[in-house]
């Protein structure tokens, strides 16, 4: 796709740039986003919070019933969406998912990169297939989907009316403090982290944002297995909801063109690590 510049740009991006609320118009609308990991906890959070903002949204995620029902869920609240069965271990699957958002859409303007996998365990004692997952998962699925995806971003922050696009990576905490039995998991994290800061270094200049989003205890499917035990002792009543991460990330991205929000992270207030 082309990144040429409309002639009217200028006072797209001026208004753009502008609070939403004085036409009625949501900060979102016109847009249309990607959502990975969607079939549930915070990619579904998240794609409910975009919708809400007037985003169309693309569902990413394996469970093809789970993702049918969220498309009657935003049809309900009259949000536009496309459910995409896809298995992002898969190398070719998150460029074809892309495809089929933008053949539906005719647009790409935000991605987030949610999907992910964690599993708890000393070194010596691990499954190496559960290494395996976690940087499919965590780390290349993340590259292969902003590869496929940052043409599409590109042309939209040229040309869109927003004069901006957003990638968001949904890392975690775990990516900052590293911790026993939580080695591999924490590793691909920490890989997350260092991709963003330098992805975000080469397309800043072309108005596409790289945001980074690093949940605490968050309550999940995941965290309901073995990943529970990195609470520490902290109350499930206590963790966070998923709608916190999602109200987080929607934060980010409804931000006026001129302002990048690069990293938030997001504790309990009583998690102390």
């Amino acid at each position: 796709m082309g990144t040429g510049e409309s002639e009217h740009a200028p006072a797209a991006r001026q208004n753009a740039s502008a609070p939403a609320g004085g036409d009625g118009r949501r900060p979102l609308s016109g847009t249309v986003a990607l959502v990975t990991g969607a079939s549930s906890g915070i990619g579904a959070a998240t794609a409910l919070a975009l919708a809400r903002e007037g985003c169309s949204v693309a569902l990413v995620a394996r469970r093809t019933e789970r993702l049918a029902e969220l498309t009657r869920s935003l049809g309900a609240q009259g949000s536009t969406s496309l459910a995409v069965t896809a298995d992002l271990r898969d190398a070719a699957q998150p460029a074809a998912a892309v495809e089929q958002a933008v053949a539906h859409f005719g647009r790409l303007d935000i991605v987030v990169n949610n999907a992910g996998f964690g599993v708890r365990g000393p070194v010596a004692e691990s499954d190496p297939e559960d290494w395996d997952r976690m940087n499919d998962l965590n780390v290349r699925a993340v590259l292969r989907m902003s590869r496929a995806a940052l043409p599409h971003l590109l042309h939209a922050a040229s040309a869109g009316p927003r004069g901006v696009a957003d990638l968001v990576n949904v890392s975690s905490v775990a990516g900052r403090v590293p911790r026993k039995d939580n080695s591999v998991y924490s590793a691909t994290k920490h890989a997350l982290c260092s991709f963003s800061e330098a992805l975000r270094r080469e397309v800043t200049g072309r108005q596409v944002r790289v945001g980074l989003v690093e949940p605490g205890m968050t309550r999940t499917e995941m965290t309901r297995g073995g990943q529970a035990a990195s609470a520490h002792g902290l109350p499930p009543e206590r963790w966070l909801r998923a709608e916190d991460i999602a109200r987080s990330l929607a934060f980010m991205v409804t931000q006026p063109a001129h302002v990048a929000i690069n990293e938030i992270m997001v504790r309990p207030t009583a998690q102390e690590h």
